[in-house]
């Protein structure tokens, strides 16, 4: 049994209409979701499950959808080769609410050209929502995402993030027809 909680107003979203959402990732995963709708606790219950992994991502498709993501999107997580990262604002600038909100403006950019673009490059998903930045993505683009990200949050050019993530992007595709 694994414990978990995500904002209250993405209950509805993880539970989806007539509780769709809630029965796919239970279907997908062969575990028992019990959610409580007016804390946001979520018991996942993986005693049925045979793969001890499948807990594992299941956590990670909640706390996706916790974190704004679509649960199309989330539900990537379940295939093997997809990763979640989770990046906390208040890691790079402390809790004071107008230094989250000009880095979460630095992700986003202007009409949401920065994060488009990532992850047009990446073939990652992002989404910022409250204080985080999470990122859905390949394990062979997730560290190549995590970095940029990094970077960008660091303090970083938007000029030399995206240098950054082409010329790794084209290195990881030159491997890959070698």
């Amino acid at each position: 049994m694994k414990y978990i909680k995500i904002p209250k107003d993405r209950i509805g979203v993880l539970i989806g209409p007539k509780g769709s959402i809630k029965a796919a990732i239970e279907k997908t995963s062969t575990t028992i979701l019990d959610i409580n709708s007016d804390n946001g606790e979520i018991v996942i219950d993986d005693h049925a499950s045979s793969d001890p992994v499948m807990s594992l991502k299941t956590e990670d498709v909640i706390r996706a959808i916790g974190r704004g993501f679509s649960p199309e999107h989330a539900m990537r997580l379940f295939a093997e080769d997809a990763d979640f990262y989770l990046f906390d604002l208040r890691d790079y600038v402390g809790r004071r609410d107008t230094h989250i909100r000009r880095l979460k403006s630095r992700m986003i950019g202007s009409n949401g050209k920065t994060k488009r673009y990532i992850e047009r490059l990446t073939g990652a998903n992002i989404s910022v929502y409250g204080h985080t930045i999470a990122v859905i993505a390949d394990i062979d683009a997730m560290e190549i995402t995590r970095r940029a990200i990094d970077m960008l949050l660091s303090g970083s050019k938007h000029y030399t993030v995206y240098a950054f993530i082409e010329r790794e992007m084209k290195k990881k595709r030159h491997e890959h027809l070698l």
